[in-house]
Order: C-alpha cells, then structure tokens, then sequence
C-alpha cells in the first residue's frame, strides 16, 4: 500500500459500547477535522488508518472489542489499512495486557489520553473547539455528557476502573455546546453521564443538576431533555420539580435498580433497600404523573438464589415500568464483588434474564395496548420500507419503543408531529398523523 501523508489519510472511526463511548468517537473525529484530516464514523470499508473505541463493560462486550481488533490487524496484515490505533475501556482497563497479545496495534490509548492520540496524526489538541463537536446521529438528536467517571462503589461495576473518579462539566460550557446543537438543528438533548444525579458536587459543592436542566431548557431550538442514568439512592427530587415546571424536560427518567432482594442489594452496594426504593418509585409517580420510568436489572449476581429471583419477578410486576433492560452478571477482575465467588451458573443466569424478560414483554405489550386511541407528539427520525419511524416523549433513541407511521402519510424526518395510535405491539406502535 502506498503511504500517504497525514492530511491524505482517510480515518475511520470504529465505536463499541455505550453513547458515553459514542460522544468521544464524536470528539476525536471533530479534533480530526479541525486539523484537515478526512475522518468518518464507520458507514465506510476502505480506510487508510482504523480507530477503534472499544468498550470493556462485560465479556459480551470484551469479546466484541477483541474481535473488532483481531479484524483491522488482519485487514492491516492484508494491506488494506495503514494503521491501526485503540482506544477506550478495554484500552484504558487491559493496555499492558492488549500490548502484549495483540502486538500489531499501532498504538494503544486510555480514556483520557485523546491529545496523544491526536500526536500520531501530527495534529494539535484545540480547546477551542470545547462545545462545537460533530455528531453522529441523526441530525435532529444529539448526546450531551454533562460529566465523566463515577464515585459509586457499587461491587459489580468496573466503570471506575476505566473512567476514573467523577468529573462535572461545567454549565456553562454545556449551555454553550446545546445552542451549538441547537443552530445545527438539533431538536432534543439526551443527558448523560455515569451518575447523573451526582452531577455538580464536585465543581459546585451541591447536586445542580436541577440549575442545568433550568439552564438548557432557555436554549432556544431544543424542545425535548433526556434523563439517563440517574442513581436511585439519595435521588435529588427536585429534579421532579423541574420536571413539572419545564416543558422541555421530557417525562422520562432512566434509573438503573439493578435488583430488588436486599440480600443482593446488600452484597451489589447499592445503598439502598427495596422498601426505600418502593417509596421512591411512588415519590416520582406522584409527583410527575404518567413519567415513563425505564430500569435496568442485573441477574446472576453472585450468591443469588432463586428466592431473590422471585422477589424480582414479583417487584417488576408490581412496578410495571415502562421500559426494562436486563443483563447477566459478568465476573469482573478488580471489582469488589470480583472476591466473591461466581456461584450461578451461565445456563441459570440465562434462563432468568429471559423468565424476566418475558414478564416485562406481556407489561410492555398490556400498556402499549392501552396507548391505542391515544394522540402522542412524535419525534420523526428516519424512514424504513414502508414507514417513518418517530419517538414520543417516552421513548429513548436506539433502546426503547418506537412509533410507526404509515410512507404514505406526510411527515418530514427531524420533525414533530401529532399522531393518533391505531395499533400496538410488545415494543412497537403504530401510528397516524392527525
């Protein structure tokens, strides 16, 4: 292959994971750009240097960075790309280890070390561009990350171990990067961060995320924010009242629970027991009524019995949330829980994420059910044979349901529009303008 120069190059940008691993894929290719070198996010087979943002969470995930660098080394072996660089979790958590297994990486990169990074491409690290970051999503959507790392000690979670202590970003730089957004059309704001109820209290000495959500909701363009990963103990509630007082902040909370046992509540960390978790359920219920609350639960952590597996299933049907996730517990090195012993086995941790993944389809599809008749604001986001496929409110990009509308009605994609349900599925409705 004939070595181009760097400003020749054509990088190709490879993300794994979650949207926090998304948002720095959007960092890096807008730090590229700046110094004139052509880089994409995927979408693409030939390229002249690979970066790969991998993720390091749980062995699925483990697994799939590996391969995606197993691939580009063969592919580099083959002459079809000049070089090869890693980045992310798996990078920041196993560099020693990825150096020595996997040698004909060109170049191997933590969390934070995006200025090195840039080096291998001759380019300069500009501050200035904190805030104007390119986007890989639809064009009418965007991730905002209002902080970096975590301080929860919860036994199961290797986060801190890959992103360090918890980091806020200011408001006013978040401000400044939503009206960016905005001005390029951006229509809805998803908030993220590892904990984002703990958001503020190292800079600002007290939870603000309250004052943020204030202060994007008088950005100007942006219609819809996003609640992701809010922790449930000590939940600030006046984030409830921002809810009820500003339109803009979606009905919507994303509150990972992880169990509902307390003796598996007690040995995760969590802080918390299932009668306080109960009242604070009510708490958001009743205070913001009809918010849609998806959780996350995590089964087969170790020494769960099939008691507390059936204290789950029952605490979820009690709940009914409107969105569920579950995982399989994944023994992790050099976590807290890492010293217990990993006593379920694979066959048995499969089988109840699925048990419980099936009381969460007949609850989805019960109240999907109910949604027939209903009129719903629904954000447009793309177009597939023969529908439109929008979100309301209650719907998160790429892991909740998502309505669909008939091609042959008028809608435009990346805007709102009013729909009337006429029919529904365990994960999908459908859809008419009115």
């Amino acid at each position: 292959m004939r070595t181009k120069g760097i400003h020749e190059q054509k990088v190709k940008v490879i993300t794994l994971g979650c949207s926090k691993n998304l948002v720095d894929s959007e960092n890096i290719m807008t730090q590229l750009q700046a110094n004139d070198i052509d880089a994409v996010h995927e979408g693409i087979e030939e390229c002249d240097v690979a970066i790969i943002n991998t993720c390091g969470f749980i062995d699925l995930a483990k697994e799939e960075s590996v391969d995606t660098i197993l691939d580009y080394v063969d592919r580099k072996k083959n002459g079809l790309v000049e070089k090869v660089y890693v980045t992310g979790c798996l990078s920041e958590r196993y560099k020693d280890d990825l150096e020595k297994e996997i040698p004909d990486v060109d170049a191997y990169f933590g969390t934070m070390e995006l200025p090195a990074l840039l080096q291998k491409f001759e380019a300069d690290y500009k501050h200035d561009l904190i805030g104007d970051r390119f986007i890989t999503t639809a064009d009418h959507y965007a991730y905002l990350k209002v902080s970096e790392g975590c301080n929860r000690t919860c036994a199961f979670c290797a986060i801190p171990l890959m992103r360090g202590k918890h980091v806020s970003q200011p408001i006013e730089r978040l401000v400044a990067q939503a009206r960016h957004f905005a001005r390029r059309g951006v229509r809805e704001l998803v908030l993220i961060a590892q904990e984002l109820t703990y958001y503020g209290l190292d800079i600002y000495k007290k939870r603000a995320l309250p004052e943020l959500l204030d202060a994007l909701s008088d950005v100007e363009g942006i219609e819809w924010i996003r609640l992701h990963y809010a922790y449930p103990t000590k939940f600030p509630l006046e984030i409830l009242e921002v809810m009820q007082r500003q339109d803009k902040v979606c009905n919507y909370l994303d509150i990972p629970l992880q169990h509902a046992a307390d003796p598996v509540l007690k040995r995760m960390r969590r802080q918390i027991t299932r009668s306080e978790t109960e009242q604070l359920l009510r708490n958001i219920r009743e205070r913001v009524p009809g918010i849609a609350v998806r959780t996350t639960m995590l089964v087969g952590f170790p020494g769960e019995t099939e008691e507390d597996f059936e204290r789950l299933i029952d605490f979820v049907k009690e709940q009914r949330f409107e969105r569920l996730g579950v995982f399989a517990y994944s023994h992790e090195e050099d976590t807290i829980a890492y010293e217990l012993e990993d006593d379920v086995p694979e066959e048995v941790k499969t089988d109840r994420m699925n048990r419980l993944m099936e009381v969460q389809r007949e609850i989805s599809m019960e109240k999907n059910r109910q949604r027939i008749g209903q009129r719903m604001k629904v954000l447009v986001d793309r177009k597939e044979g023969d529908y439109f496929y929008g979100r309301s409110e209650y719907d998160s990009p790429e892991v909740d349901n998502e309505i669909l509308i008939p091609t042959e009605s008028f809608v435009r994609i990346g805007d709102f529009t009013d729909v009337e349900i006429y029919d529904a599925l365990e994960y999908d409705l459908f859809g008419k303008p009115v």
